[in-house]
């Protein structure tokens, strides 16, 4: 490996720190983006049973915080429930903008990797050929040893930005796709929890109305 580095010279260096960021980001996304810590299974309707036993607490709203992302815009919710259907409404989507924005963490810092990187391989490749035109220039055609390093660094940086852009722009586009998803999800799912309530104080209304 540090003979690849040396060969490519010292524009392998940022190549290689970009690689290690881009891997530690993927990584830590592959694990902050699982389904089951963003949209946990069963918790819209365990929380729905909460409220028709009126055994919502505060300490379990806390829990319901600091559980997962559709917690906190259940929480949101259920903390403005008396205020009506609008006012939670728009409580869950306040919370549900800031939650999209942390979903969307690191994602910008991937893309950038995935831009910049063969653009620093390039850089690579424009050093690499002024060397060979300047040993050209300096001792002919005849030191093939200085026009072979020149060259060969060319050809190391290039293939090094673009293994580190390629399945980088991969990971961003797949992380991306990924949040759009569960943005989605996480919408639908707390609408069910809104709709429910309302359904159940509309039922509750209607009977209070009847002789």
């Amino acid at each position: 490996m540090w003979k690849l580095i040396e060969a490519g010279g010292w524009v392998m260096l940022p190549i290689l720190a970009c690689s290690v960021v881009a891997l530690a980001f993927t990584i830590e996304r592959c694990w902050a983006l699982r389904r089951s810590r963003v949209v946990p299974k069963h918790l819209v309707a365990q929380v729905w049973h909460l409220v028709k036993s009126n055994t919502l607490e505060p300490t379990q709203l806390r829990e319901l915080r600091a559980g997962s992302p559709l917690g906190r815009m259940l929480a949101a919710g259920l903390v403005n429930i008396q205020y009506g259907r609008e006012i939670v409404l728009e409580s869950i989507e306040d919370r549900g903008r800031h939650e999209a924005h942390g979903l969307e963490r690191y994602l910008n810092t991937l893309g950038t990797i995935a831009a910049v990187s063969p653009l620093l391989g390039l850089l690579g490749t424009v050093i690499g050929m002024i060397k060979v035109f300047s040993s050209i220039s300096s001792a002919g055609l005849g030191n093939v040893t200085a026009l072979a390093g020149g060259i060969s660094q060319a050809l190391f940086t290039t293939a090094a930005g673009l293994v580190v852009a390629i399945p980088t722009l991969m990971a961003y586009r797949y992380f991306r796709g990924k949040v759009e998803t569960l943005v989605v999800d996480l919408e639908q799912e707390s609408l069910k929890l809104v709709e429910v309530i309302h359904a159940r104080r509309g039922q509750a209304g209607n009977a209070e109305s009847q002789p």
